[in-house]
């Protein structure tokens, strides 16, 4: 799959492997959405989210999360308030940290509210890629605040390219189910 660097491909591309996140989680049964990974997680990769998540809930409220982190950074900055994309006092060298977080924060959030809360802010983060230009979310300076990156990429980040780390997980889960 190739990185969007249009506003029209970017929704595209969003939306279709939004759609393919769910019709994968469609296709298994309730009760196996509901259970734990049982895949070998030391196995699956070095990144720390392999042992972290332990379940679809848990991949889908990150998707949430980081849906929150891009509506948030955004709308301070448009408003005038400077703020950092990830979460105060956090880096892109300890991010893994905040991630941390967010799986602690979740831990009693129900597997229905994951999937209610995710496709809610999917919809809010397309409409606010639906509200922008091509030219404010791909061209380079558009907004000082997404310092050498485009806004764009910021979006393709927390949807698209999100939505496949979450299908290789969910992948990895159905593949223990059989």
């Amino acid at each position: 799959m190739a990185r969007p660097t249009t506003k029209k491909d970017l929704i595209e591309t969003a939306n279709e492997q939004y759609n393919k996140l769910w019709n994968l989680i469609d296709s298994i049964s309730d009760e196996e959405q509901n259970k734990v990974f049982n895949f070998d997680k030391k196995a699956m990769g070095k990144e720390a989210h392999w042992e972290r998540d332990n379940n679809i809930r848990d991949a889908l409220i990150h998707l949430y999360e980081w849906h929150q982190l891009l509506l948030n950074w955004v709308d301070n900055n448009m408003k005038g308030i400077d703020k950092q994309f990830l979460l105060e006092p956090y880096n892109w060298k300890t991010y893994g940290k905040m991630n941390v977080e967010f799986w602690r924060k979740h831990q009693n959030t129900p597997y229905n509210k994951s999937k209610e809360l995710l496709k809610n802010s999917h919809t809010k983060v397309l409409k606010l890629i639906e509200s922008l230009s091509n030219e404010e979310l791909f061209e380079k300076g558009s907004f000082k605040w997404t310092g050498g990156s485009t806004l764009g990429q910021y979006c393709v980040s927390v949807t698209s390219s999100h939505y496949d780390w979450a299908m290789k997980k969910i992948k990895a889960h159905i593949k223990t189910l059989k």
